[in-house]
């Protein structure tokens, strides 16, 4: 009988933090104090220094951080921002949902990141920004992203959305562009209880202008001095983060073991030429917030190991340029080819640092069933 193996188990990393949990949570309700207040201030402060930013904006979700981001740069319509076709769709909506239109350039099918070397010939006079995503856990190859973001005058906005604690020749992501936006949704490695996220920056000035915006532009009380929005973070989320954040290091550690483990799994099983694995390039630390594949019959790979009880996810299958909400961009299938590639052929399994050695054994081992029947078919 197979092992049964979820996508996630976010129980098994909720019970021993538990008491500690419900405790925060107690804090906040004995409080009363639900909207920001003391518990966003500490949140901040020790996310800054977490992540060794000077700057941290507690803002309403990975989604809200990228549109503040946008907005406190002035980013508006009939502006372009440079960023890749492969992503969640939250990196290109937010850049529409500011009136600009989001440029597309192709990824490097290596790390499924931003080809930096597309960009260039991307840029345009309306370009007021590139927006890289570090994909997956990886981050993006930032120097020549930076560089030519240096010699056009145009601020960098790292999508770090599934990155918190990735590196950059030992840089931290969300530190090295203009701003870094990350998520707290509850799969990422550092999970709040509902949408929760983050900015950061190194910019004193900007990062005053972004806690500006974040509260409908209002300094002090019901005095307007711009047109923001409702981009704070509950208390309750702040609290939680609080007692998770001291286990990022153990956690992603976990998630990078077990990445070794599916790789030794892997390469015993003789799958190298069928399965290509995530890479990671010497100058970076993948933090796996996904552990994403590629093989030829994902679909067929996907149906096998679901009828197996084996939780393994698309991300993602339909690449910007193909949406329907973006036809209105004039992009046509096929001027991407390594981005519908890998919306062709990328799967995700299961990951987790709670995840045990026998179960990724499991994994590995109806994936082998599954290539291995497949080739003695053809």
């Amino acid at each position: 009988m197979t092992t049964k193996v979820p996508l996630l188990d976010l129980q098994g990393q909720y019970r021993p933090l538990r008491d500690e949990i419900l405790a925060a949570i107690a804090r906040v309700c004995d409080s009363q104090r639900f909207i920001m207040g003391p518990e966003i201030a500490a949140l901040e402060d020790e996310m800054a220094r977490l992540l060794g930013i000077r700057h941290a904006v507690a803002v309403s979700s990975g989604t809200d951080a990228l549109l503040l981001a946008l907005m406190t740069l002035e980013i508006k319509t009939g502006d372009e921002v440079v960023t890749t076709p492969y992503s969640f769709f939250a990196t290109a909506g937010a850049v529409v949902r500011v009136g600009a239109r989001p440029v597309f350039v192709d990824i490097d099918p290596a790390t499924f990141n931003i080809d930096p070397e597309r960009i260039r010939p991307a840029l345009t006079p309306r370009t007021k920004a590139i927006l890289p995503v570090h994909l997956f856990g990886l981050s993006a190859d930032l120097d020549p992203v930076a560089d030519i973001a240096s010699r056009a005058g145009i601020p960098v906005i790292e999508d770090a959305a599934q990155a918190i604690g990735a590196t950059y020749k030992a840089r931290p992501v969300g530190g090295i562009g203009t701003f870094g936006c990350f998520s707290f949704f509850p799969t990422k490695n550092l999970g709040a209880f509902g949408d929760a996220g983050l900015l950061t920056t190194n910019d004193e000035g900007i990062a005053k202008r972004a806690r500006l915006l974040r509260t409908h532009g209002m300094e002090p009380r019901y005095y307007h001095h711009l047109v923001g929005g409702n981009f704070r973070m509950d208390a309750l989320q702040a609290a939680i983060l609080r007692v998770k954040a001291p286990h990022l290091a153990a956690w992603t550690a976990a998630r990078r073991a077990n990445a070794e483990r599916y790789r030794t799994l892997f390469g015993d099983a003789g799958l190298g030429d069928r399965v290509t694995l995530p890479v990671e390039p010497q100058d970076r630390r993948h933090i796996f917030n996904q552990f994403v594949i590629r093989t030829a019959d994902r679909d067929g790979l996907k149906r096998h190991l679901d009828e197996r009880g084996i939780g393994t996810e698309i991300y993602y299958p339909v690449p910007f340029h193909l949406q329907p909400c973006f036809a209105h961009l004039g992009y046509r299938r096929g001027e991407f080819p390594h981005a519908e590639r890998a919306a062709a052929e990328s799967l995700a399994l299961p990951i987790y640092g709670e995840l045990a050695a026998a179960q990724q054994e499991a994994v590995v081992g109806e994936v082998a069933a599954f290539l291995h029947r497949s080739a003695a078919v053809s």
